[in-house]
């Protein structure tokens, strides 16, 4: 899983430009056992896993393939780009970033006004997306339109790095461990069927699946993320939301689902009974692709399991190795319990 992860990780598939990420897993599908898979009119890719036997019950393990990024919107007249954010990025955490410009990977740097050109109310402020500006190294517009237009991505540059003893810095953590994950779920033998739905455009409005949800028309679902920890000096109770080395975050409740409560006390269950360590979220926030699939056709019951990620959203996520382990386990354990519920 972890070689799939790293990989996953340098890739670029910034929300609506995933075929990168697509490539590479059906790449490794090619040579997987019992799968059969279909790209949707979206760009989802829906993978059939035939188990031992057909489940009782359709379970859908989703997880998306997109992550946040930018997008050139203007060409200035010194041969800067203009560009919007694709997705939740804050404009704090690009500023000074290497990025890659469009297919062909152009080098570039996110750049600001001088520190001596600013207002006295610019210098206490946080800087906005519209006040930046990704160069190219081009001289002039004429040069960067010959190279650049209006409608190209620009992506966070890969740097995947180990940092300390256990843990790793990365971009698009969220949410290509999900996508490794799944990966190798697809990998192993499985006593029932399932539906493996890799998904796109979550960070711009979970787009994909609420198709893939309605395709797929599952009776359970079980979402693999990435999801925000604070755990820093200064963070004090539920506003650290949830800790790294604290195991997988089984959410209750966020922004846009109220989780299935069955399928949340069998989680903590599963992971008392096998000595996983597990945590849920210390506040009401954020969202993922659960929910759109919950409430597709007549509802689904639909639980996610996220991996603590701090810095989201940014090109230097930091994830701990020992809670991907720990994801790993209890999503499997999850993911038998629920092929054959009510078997």
């Amino acid at each position: 899983m972890l070689n799939h992860f790293e990989t996953l990780c340098s890739l670029c598939g910034t929300s609506g430009d995933e075929s990168e990420v697509r490539s590479y897993l059906i790449s490794v599908l090619e040579h997987t056992d019992r799968v059969s898979w279909w790209i949707d009119p979206l760009g989802n890719l829906l993978v059939e896993k035939r188990g031992k036997a057909r489940a009782p019950h359709k379970l859908m393990i989703s997880a998306h393939m997109d992550e946040v990024g930018l997008i050139v919107t203007n060409v200035h007249a010194d041969g800067t780009l203009l560009f919007a954010p694709v997705g939740g990025v804050d404009a704090s955490v690009i500023l000074g970033c290497q990025v890659l410009v469009g297919p062909q990977k152009l080098q570039g740097v996110v750049g600001a006004k001088p520190i001596h050109m600013l207002s006295k109310e610019e210098k206490t402020s946080l800087p906005k997306c519209g006040a930046l500006s990704i160069d190219i190294g081009a001289e002039n517009q004429k040069e960067a339109k010959a190279l650049v237009a209006p409608g190209t991505y620009a992506y966070f540059a890969p740097d995947y790095q180990p940092v300390g003893e256990h843990r790793i810095c990365s971009k698009a953590i969220d949410d290509r461990f999900g996508c490794a994950l799944l990966l190798w779920m697809l990998e192993q033998e499985s006593a029932y069927d399932f539906t493996a739905a890799f998904l796109v455009q979550e960070e711009i409005g979970l787009r994909g699946a609420k198709a893939a949800a309605y395709t797929v028309a599952p009776d359970f679902a079980l979402v693999l993320e990435a999801t925000t920890a604070a755990d820093l000096d200064g963070a004090e109770e539920d506003a650290k939301v949830c800790t790294l080395g604290g195991g997988p975050v089984v959410s209750f409740m966020d922004r846009s689902t109220i989780y299935d409560r069955e399928m949340y006390a069998l989680a903590f269950s599963l992971c008392e009974k096998q000595g996983i360590p597990c945590q849920t979220k210390s506040r009401i926030a954020g969202g993922n692709d659960s929910g759109a699939i919950h409430v597709s056709r007549g509802g689904v019951r639909t639980l996610a399991v996220s991996l603590p990620c701090r810095y989201l959203h940014s090109p230097s996520c930091l994830a701990d190795f020992r809670d991907m382990e720990s994801c790993q386990k209890l999503v499997k354990l999850l993911a038998e319990e629920l092929m054959h519920m009510g078997e």
